[in-house]
């Protein structure tokens, strides 16, 4: 998954989860890893570094 896709799921998480959206994607990450997917588990912890930067530039509490 490239950069660009990166942050605009971390933009449709926003936009479904707000403040609660790294919560989802790290739970995501969780589930992943749990099951054994590491680079399935890497791309949504990018996911969540995307959200934070997103949500840092908006002025969101995350």
């Amino acid at each position: 998954m490239d950069t660009k896709d990166i942050y605009r799921t971390a933009k449709l998480l926003i936009d479904q989860h707000g403040e609660n959206a790294s919560v989802e994607a790290a739970l995501n990450a969780d589930r992943l890893l749990d099951g054994g997917d590491f680079e399935g588990a890497a791309v949504w912890r990018r996911i969540v570094k995307a959200i934070a930067d997103l949500q840092a530039e908006t002025g969101t509490i995350h």
